[in-house]
């Protein structure tokens, strides 16, 4: 990670940020989904420490965007946490964690520690804002080759013990996040039927 750097994103970093999501959710992810500038716009005025681009050797290479929120356990989708990406509504300058809504990798830039070095970044957040946790809500891409054969708990499980890896959420695990609870319906991913699993890391 010699070569990564991290720092707050800008909106004149819009183009590096959607060329980002091009590569990294190309067709047929819907283009109506990438962030727009006036989300970016929105982002650097509510809460411009959750604004994070990694670069590598000077290259824009991934982003994540977070927002601060009171932890109350309760179910909730992406877009009602989120607030449709605008995080204007959603935002709790007086929450007690920080939760990311968003984080990709450009793919040709994948494997040189950018998603690892942006996590490093949202947990020196965390204890800059002397906050109680990390919180984010993962995909479980894989689940859809087991959803047949197993629950959607026993296939966390299953990825907690080791005995199936997911794309997603065993790299999660990789980063000390812990799963909490499961999220039906958080947002449209047929890989994941839906679902999304809900992970944190504790200052």
């Amino acid at each position: 990670m010699n070569n990564v750097t991290v720092r707050p994103y800008t909106l004149a970093d819009y183009q590096a940020l959607l060329q980002i999501q091009k590569e990294a959710f190309p067709p047929p992810f819907p283009s109506e989904l990438w962030w727009q500038e006036a989300h970016i716009q929105s982002h650097v005025d509510t809460f411009p420490e959750g604004a994070l681009l990694a670069e590598v050797n000077g290259v824009a290479a991934g982003s994540a965007t977070s927002l601060l929120v009171d932890y109350d356990g309760k179910d909730h989708t992406w877009d009602e946490i989120s607030d449709l990406g605008f995080i204007r509504r959603s935002h709790k300058p007086s929450g007690d964690s920080l939760y990311g809504i968003d984080l990709c990798v450009r793919p040709s830039m994948r494997g040189q520690g950018v998603a690892q070095a942006l996590y490093e970044a949202r947990k020196q957040t965390v204890r800059d804002f002397k906050l109680k946790r990390f919180i984010a809500a993962c995909r479980i891409p894989g689940y859809h080759h087991h959803a047949e054969e197993l629950s959607v708990q026993e296939y966390v499980q299953s990825v907690q013990m080791e005995t199936l890896k997911d794309q997603v959420l065993t790299f999660m695990l990789k980063q000390g996040l812990n799963p909490i609870s499961i999220l039906p319906n958080y947002v449209e991913d047929t890989e994941s039927l839906d679902y999304a699993v809900l992970v944190e890391w504790l200052r």
